[in-house]
C-alpha cells in the first residue's frame, strides 16, 4: 500500500470512527441495547460487549464454525479493539477497506483459523444489514410477528444457513429474551428447555463443558453412522 494510500485510508478510517462513535451513542440512547448476562466468549470484557451489541452477537456466532466457541465468540470484541472502538458499526466495517480489514483479522491472535474468508463474510453481513435494515442489528427481531418470520430473516443473512439460524433464535431467546410467539418451534431441538445443544444453552464453565460433550458425542455417532453405511 502507498504513501498516499495508507493516508487517505487513515483520513477515511477516522471519520468513519467519528460517525460510528455517534451512531453508537444515538442508538444507546434509543435504548436498542438491552444488556443481557452473557458467557460465550469466557472472558469478561468479550461476554460484556456480546451482552450488549447485537451486532457483536450476530458476528459472534456467524465466526462460530471450525473454531472453538470462546474464539469465536471473543471475535466480536478483538475486532473492535483492533478498530479503536467500545463497539461494531455496521457502516463502518462494510465500509472498510476489504485488504486492510483482512489484515485486521489476521493479525495475531488472528481472529479465526480462517481469517480471510470470515473477514469478507463479516464484512458481506455489516453491508447487508446496510442495505436491509440501516445497519441496525435489532431490526432484525425489533418487528417480527412470530419465530418463523424470525428464522427467516436469520437465513436471509451471509453466512447463516438453517442450521445456524435456528440455533441463532434459540441465543436470542434463552439468553437476550427475545421470544417472539413459535421461537422454540422455530429454533426446533435447539430452543428445547433444560438443554445443552448449543451457544444458546451455555451460562458458565459447566455449561460449556456439557454442550461441548453433546457436540462430540453427536459428532462421533454421525461419524458411525457414515462408517456403517
Amino acid at each position: 500500500m502507498t504513501a498516499k494510500k495508507s493516508a487517505a485510508s487513515a483520513k477515511k478510517s477516522t471519520a468513519a470512527g467519528k460517525a460510528a462513535t455517534a451512531r453508537t451513542a444515538a442508538a444507546a440512547q434509543a435504548g436498542k441495547t438491552a444488556p443481557a448476562e452473557i458467557h460465550l466468549a469466557q472472558n469478561p470484557d468479550a461476554d460484556e460487549l456480546l451482552g450488549r451489541s447485537p451486532l457483536a452477537a450476530l458476528v459472534g456466532m456467524l465466526l462460530d464454525q471450525q473454531v472453538p466457541m470462546e474464539w469465536a465468540f471473543t471475535g466480536p470484541y478483538t475486532i473492535a479493539e483492533r478498530l479503536g472502538r467500545d463497539d461494531l458499526d455496521a457502516h463502518e466495517i462494510a465500509a472498510y477497506d476489504p485488504e486492510a480489514f483482512t489484515e485486521l483479522f489476521k493479525t495475531k491472535p488472528a481472529v479465526h483459523r480462517y481469517p480471510g474468508s470470515m473477514a469478507q463474510r463479516v464484512q458481506q453481513l455489516c453491508q447487508y444489514l446496510v442495505d436491509e435494515y440501516d445497519g441496525d442489528a435489532t431490526a432484525l427481531w425489533s418487528e417480527v410477528k412470530d419465530g418463523k418470520e424470525l428464522l427467516a430473516r436469520l437465513k436471509a443473512l451471509p453466512g447463516y444457513g438453517e442450521q445456524k439460524a435456528k440455533i441463532f433464535v434459540a441465543v436470542l431467546g434463552k439468553r437476550y429474551g427475545v421470544t417472539p410467539k413459535g421461537w422454540r418451534e422455530a429454533a426446533g431441538s435447539y430452543g428445547d428447555k433444560d438443554s445443552y445443544r448449543s451457544a444458546a444453552d451455555i451460562t458458565g464453565p459447566e455449561s460449556l463443558a456439557k454442550v461441548r460433550a453433546f457436540k462430540q458425542e453427536a459428532k462421533a455417532a454421525a461419524k458411525a453412522a457414515k462408517a456403517a453405511k
